[in-house]
């Protein structure tokens, strides 16, 4: 398992955690996550074996969010 913590600029209400959140769900190999709007992050633990931190960083993108590491 490998954790990485995003920048996810944009968020500025719980909808945006919320598809932010969604976005994370539907990741294969995604376990945990944990996303702040305080701290505009997203803490994302996932299975190396079945994605990636580029997968991830796309599906948050996808929602219309800029992600920075």
């Amino acid at each position: 398992m490998k954790t990485i913590s995003l920048t996810v600029a944009g968020m500025s209400c719980g909808h945006c955690v919320k598809a932010v959140s969604d976005a994370l769900k539907k990741v294969p190999g995604v376990v945990t996550f944990d996303v702040s709007l305080e701290n505009k992050k997203a803490d994302v633990t996932f299975d190396e074996l079945i994605t990636d931190k580029n997968k991830i960083i796309s599906a948050i993108e996808e929602t219309g969010f800029e992600v920075t590491e």
